[in-house]
């Protein structure tokens, strides 16, 4: 708002006719033909034909309301789940030390200064879901030292990033991927603080996409560091795209970085599959196509690979809203499998044979969930098996519950997961400001 007293009237009443647009698009959209699609998912994909929203995408979040009481998500036959710990703020990401101790990155979405109706809707009903606010910008440490599966300790590890998410230890070297920049801190094994202060390795791009997710290569020599896209489809020209939607390789001992691999919108989690020795990811895939178009997806990521975005998507599927570039179509690669449209896959972690009964090897992944459709995706923790290296069959259900049955409010919301040093198989709540933790039942 200007700070004008004639704007105290009108422009809440234009704010609202807007959000009551919104929200009839998002009916109308229900209502257009389409109806309620079926998810896409798997290594052949039946993805529907894109339905461009127009300048008033569908808006659809629940509100946030957190876990009451006993109430906890709904674990797969065979399986429980319990609360390693509470009372965090915001946690998104995970790091299991070597001791056993859980390093946990809390952080948050920055508010903006909204520059139309659009924004402003968006805004509001992203702090209604617990999405944007004051972040915390901490990494907390948990300690479990009777080992009964819960957390008696929690101590602020560092503070004073901005927004941080990943986390990766190579040797005595804490590294830590913030909004703005790759940090490096010494680590002492055992401490329940950070010991001294951190170095700058290499600048990042903050804004837009803003989550900064880190994994060291096998041997220890490289960090792989995920960074996101600043809008949805280079809406502000692919210059201001520079060095984003892409995978960098950062090489430790040199100091040299460079992009792995690109047309990556925004790529969040990542793991390493370990009979091909692979980094894969999950990738979360344009707005404003319809509610299966396109889908997010896991792929593993080829060095010097191009994805698509923001040219195309899938199999060289060109986005007629983007100018084109018929050379970048022409190398798109097709990722690996569809996890369905507007899942928000931000977790990923590989879970053994035998991590859980029932499950093969495989990955497992957060899915945070939808904003953009008529009837929401996601909001579980879901797994993909695995055979000879490449993903398999359809998506299966570790936990759900975390979507009330009307679609109003959401009891936590699914982010980064992480396999315990005893083996249970850990995930960050970020609505419900729980790690939860699943083990055999």
């Amino acid at each position: 708002m200007s700070g004008r007293e004639d704007h105290s009237v009108t422009e809440p009443t234009l704010f609202a006719r807007f959000v009551a647009l919104v929200g009839r698009g998002a009916i109308a959209l229900r209502h257009s033909g389409q109806g309620r699609l079926a998810p896409v998912y798997g290594t052949t994909p039946q993805i529907p034909n894109a339905r461009p929203q127009g300048k008033v995408p569908t808006l659809k979040m629940p509100t946030a309301k957190g876990w009451e009481g006993d109430h906890k998500p709904k674990a797969a036959a065979g399986l429980k789940v319990n609360a390693f710990a509470r009372g965090l703020v915001h946690p998104r990401n995970m790091h299991v030390l070597p001791n056993g101790d859980v390093l946990v990155a809390e952080s948050m979405s920055e508010p903006d200064n909204p520059r139309s109706l659009f924004d402003h809707a968006m805004s509001a009903t992203m702090k209604r879901a617990r999405a944007l606010g004051k972040s915390p910008n901490r990494v907390t440490l948990l300690r479990d030292a009777d080992g009964d599966g819960v957390a008696e300790e929690s101590h602020a590890y560092l503070e004073g990033v901005r927004q941080p998410f990943g986390i990766a230890l190579v040797n005595d070297t804490l590294y830590v991927g913030a909004s703005d920049a790759l940090l490096a801190y010494p680590y002492q094994a055992g401490a329940t603080r950070c010991s001294g202060p951190g170095r700058k390795l290499m600048d990042l791009v903050p804004g837009g996409h803003w989550t900064r997710n880190l994994i060291a290569s096998p041997d220890g020599t490289k960090l792989y560091v995920a960074v996101g896209s600043l809008s949805n489809i280079a809406d502000a020209g692919m210059a201001a795209e520079e060095n984003r939607a892409c995978i960098h390789e950062y090489d430790i001992a040199t100091g040299q970085s460079r992009v792995f691999a690109g047309g990556l919108r925004n790529p969040v989690g990542m793991a390493w599959e370990p009979s091909a020795g692979t980094l894969w990811t999950v990738v979360n895939e344009r707005d404003g196509l319809g509610d299966e178009t396109p889908p997010d997806y896991l792929t593993s990521v080829r060095d010097g690979g191009f994805y698509g975005w923001p040219y195309c998507y899938w199999d060289r599927v060109v986005d007629d809203r983007v100018p084109q570039d018929a050379a970048k179509v022409a190398s798109a690669l097709q990722p690996d499998y569809a996890l369905g449209g507007h899942t928000a896959s931000l977790g990923l972690c590989w879970l053994p044979e035998g991590t859980l009964p029932g499950f093969p090897a495989g990955m497992a992944i957060g899915q945070h969930g939808s904003w953009n459709r008529s009837t929401l995706s996601g909001y579980k923790l879901a797994f993909v098996a695995f055979e000879n290296g490449k993903p398999v069959g359809l998506p299966r259900d570790i936990l759900t519950g975390f979507l009330s049955p009307d679609e109003e409010h959401s009891y936590g919301r699914p982010v980064g997961v992480a396999l315990a040093a005893d083996g249970a198989v850990l995930m960050a709540d970020d609505v419900g400001d729980v790690i939860w933790r699943v083990t055999p039942a």
